[in-house]
């Protein structure tokens, strides 16, 4: 955290906001589709069909995915692809990503997928929302709705009147796109946006979830992250807040986070010995710098390894 301009991986944070307040995501960012759905149904976030299909694809941190399905207000069942594309700047096989994947659930389940796309890069032109190619005979469109985060700008103020969770995580990727280099102005920032948490009269919960997604993102060195923790919990001493201060409660979080991680690289590290063979240094630097989801996705691929090439394949998928 040292470093400014150091990119956050937002994998983790945009997945578990979107589990978390799923029903509002799609109202905020496609309420058409929304208007659609049952909400007093259950839904149901289908993470084991989605590994299923994305298997094979590439991995990284640059966009997170979600296969969910909820119940039409008819009472059809609904498959939605939810796709967030995280990294800066635009990319050229995104539609064809789309479209495999769209593909890949109605090949494997007989069940077509309502597709859907957020777009938090930063270049105004690129707007994809189909994919489709043309040949003497056969030809193929298949179009996706897509929202950009970007658009958010000129409408700042009906974000700051929004209840909406969603209004918070975009208010804090705009600033956070927008304070790249200005360190204190993000510190400002990130100081009224988790103060506007409190002012909309959240519940705790609530906070801590939206803190977690605006703490992850917006990133400070380490002499303002300092200013920042004391200047934050002066605030929730003067709101004389009844539960332990919850940037604490976050704080020891991480910490448990970090602990599980380096449990889980001793583990796959003397798992992969076991079947591979022993690890040269390198290699297992290069093992001990995968994140948790990639150690978890490690500890499940290597039961099917058979030599020391498979590893090799496994990490230069990863990169």
């Amino acid at each position: 955290m040292s470093d400014v301009n150091e990119r956050a991986d937002f994998d983790s944070p945009w997945k578990e906001v979107l589990e978390a307040y799923f029903p509002q995501a799609m109202q905020f960012f496609f309420p058409e589709t929304a208007a659609l759905i049952d909400w007093k149904r259950p839904y149901e976030f289908l993470d084991k069909e989605f590994q299923q299909i994305s298997r094979g694809a590439e991995q990284g941190k640059r966009y997170a995915d979600k296969l969910v399905k909820v119940w039409r207000t008819q009472g059809q069942e609904l498959w939605l692809l939810v796709h967030i594309e995280i990294q800066a700047t635009k990319e050229d096989d995104f539609t064809k990503r789309m479209f495999t994947y769209n593909f890949r659930i109605f090949d494997r389940f007989e069940q077509p997928a309502t597709s859907l796309a957020i777009l938090c890069d930063s270049n105004r032109q690129w707007r994809p929302n189909n994919y489709s190619y043309n040949y003497p005979h056969t030809r193929l469109l298949f179009e996706f709705e897509s929202i950009k985060l970007l658009d958010y700008e000129n409408r700042w103020t009906e974000l700051e009147q929004s209840n909406n969770p969603f209004a918070t995580v975009v208010m804090a990727h705009l600033k956070t796109q927008q304070t790249q280099k200005q360190p204190q102005e993000r510190k400002t920032w990130k100081f009224s946006l988790i103060r506007r948490l409190y002012d909309l009269g959240l519940q705790e919960q609530d906070i801590r979830n939206l803190y977690r997604f605006i703490d992850w993102v917006m990133i400070l060195p380490k002499a303002l992250e300092n200013q920042f923790w004391e200047e934050f919990k002066q605030f929730e001493q003067e709101r004389t807040m009844r539960y332990v201060t919850t940037g604490e409660r976050i704080g020891y979080e991480r910490g448990i986070q970090e602990g599980r991680q380096e449990g889980e690289q001793t583990i796959i590290l003397r798992l992969l010995q076991r079947r591979v063979g022993e690890l040269s240094p390198q290699l297992q630097q290069r093992v001990q710098s995968l994140c948790l989801n990639q150690l978890e996705a490690l500890g499940e691929a290597l039961l099917d390894f058979t030599g020391m090439e498979d590893l090799l394949n496994w990490l230069q998928v990863e990169e």
